[in-house]
């Protein structure tokens, strides 16, 4: 019962109040990092709101200059109960995307926290710090209910993921010691549905490519020169559609896995992907033939054409342009490693008579790494376990997540399982305005964040492989 009375005290902060009136306090922080003006805001939140809340329940809180010198500050906040006890290492980050402050519904603003209905709307209310604060609250539940926890904390709080986390790999590997751990357990991104809780092992990477075709310097009148001067906007249209096909299957089979292992078959069959009433409609002709919806965005790699520009779009002229451009990008998995693409492509179109076509790598600030952990490795055995104890539900086990995050510091650099415990979901308008969290579903985070920490604390923790 004592399990059950950590897990209550957990979901009464949000019944009670004193849960929302914290995240009022951190989402009335404007810490937007793509916004210069915000630096003396990304440190703030660190001094004046997160390290106090920490040090209140025994934390020693260290915030620490960006290496790079380029992006936010970092914070290791740590609690050790005994040396001698195993060490759950967990992450947030405290920034946001812009606030776009005018296109928010009538009667909400991106930095105060507004409740309709089961929705609680507030830049950041899901991506992070709402996230990172549910996991706070249910450990200091444990913390009250049982005296202690049973097990040594190190938080790592950053301040610049929404701008590609600059600095946090070199960070890691100078706090190495500081940093040492036995698991990541942390919560970032949303669910797969709604109704059903996730754990998401691992995540896709992503590499940005620049495709262009570049013929002359200026445009020439149609009449006079069309049909007589290559037009490099059909060209380069073509060039792309020899690598993807019109209906989304990627033709270069270089840039996709051979396979997917079947241990993420096995746990993919159990995915289902469903964002909710707010989210678009799949099209279920889209992609590679023979998948599943899951195993198209959790285990294959994809090629997308993010921004295709020539000539002049917002004011259209009789003229054959000069040159064509696409920003593309390729979601990629660990099955295939990230070096390879681009000499692939360029393999690939010279074979297909496309020598005019240039292909070059983009620095996008986010060349996060992809990362997976076995699905049936003991780690997500023991959480999932955890969760179906305490909500009755049997979650979804994602070897990777879609997206991307910085988790190839910890599973790579570090060397740790990690496994992230969404409290969102994807209709959540994270990254856009009106970005909200789900009541029931923040409740749900609270209970099954406890049922997790008090677990650890019981013992015995899985063996390190």
């Amino acid at each position: 019962m004592i399990r059950e009375a950590a897990i209550a005290a957990a979901t009464g902060m949000l019944d009670d109040g004193s849960l929302l009136a914290t995240l009022q306090r951190r989402i009335a922080c404007p810490t937007a990092s793509q916004d210069p003006t915000s630096v003396p805001h990304l440190l703030r939140y660190l001094q004046a709101e997160m390290a106090p809340d920490l040090e209140r329940i025994g934390f020693t809180c260290a915030i620490h200059p960006n290496p790079t010198g380029k992006g936010g500050p970092f914070m290791i906040a740590r609690r050790v109960e005994d040396p001698a006890l195993p060490t759950l290492l967990t992450y947030g980050h405290g920034d946001t995307v812009l606030g776009l402050d005018t296109e928010w519904h009538e009667g909400l603003s991106p930095w105060t926290i507004t409740r309709r209905g089961d929705r609680l709307y507030g830049r950041g209310i899901v991506d992070n710090k709402g996230q990172h604060s549910a996991n706070l609250a249910a450990l200091e539940a444990v913390l009250k209910t049982r005296g202690k926890l049973g097990f040594n904390v190190t938080l790592l709080l950053e301040m610049s993921e929404e701008v590609g986390s600059p600095g946090i790999d070199e960070f890691a590997r100078a706090h190495r010691d500081e940093l040492a751990a036995d698991v990541l357990i942390a919560s970032d991104g949303p669910r797969l549905v709604p109704d059903c809780p996730a754990l998401v092992l691992g995540t896709r990477g992503a590499l940005a490519l620049d495709m262009r075709v570049k013929y002359r310097e200026g445009g020439h009148h149609s009449g006079n020169w069309g049909g007589l001067l290559a037009n490099p906007g059909v060209r380069l249209a073509h060039a792309i559609a020899s690598i993807i096909d019109r209906d989304g299957k990627v033709l270069v089979r270089d840039l996709v896995p051979e396979r997917i292992p079947n241990s993420v078959r096995a746990a993919l069959a159990h995915c289902r992907v469903d964002g909710g009433a707010d989210a678009p409609e799949i099209n279920a002709w889209w992609g590679e033939p023979g998948l599943t919806a899951a195993e198209k965005v959790f285990g294959w790699n994809t090629f997308e054409v993010l921004a295709f520009k020539t000539g002049h779009p917002e004011a259209p002229v009789n003229a054959v342009p000069p040159e064509a451009f696409a920003r593309c990008q390729i979601r990629y998995t660990v099955d295939r490693h990230p070096s390879s693409f681009i000499p692939a492509i360029r393999r690939h179109l010279a074979e297909a008579g496309f020598d005019d076509v240039t292909v070059d790598p983009v620095k996008s600030g986010a060349e996060w790494a992809a990362t997976r952990m076995d699905p049936d490795g003991p780690w997500p055995r023991f959480v999932a376990a955890s969760v179906e104890r305490s909500t009755g539900k049997a979650p979804m086990i994602v070897p990777n997540a879609g997206g991307s995050l910085p988790n190839d510091t910890f599973a790579v650099t570090l060397g740790l399982p990690t496994i992230y415990i969404p409290h969102s979901y994807s209709g959540c308008s994270q990254h856009a305005p009106n970005e909200h969290a789900l009541l029931p579903l923040m409740r749900e985070g609270l209970a099954i964040a406890a049922g997790v920490f008090w677990d650890l604390g019981e013992g015995p923790w899985p063996a390190r492989a």
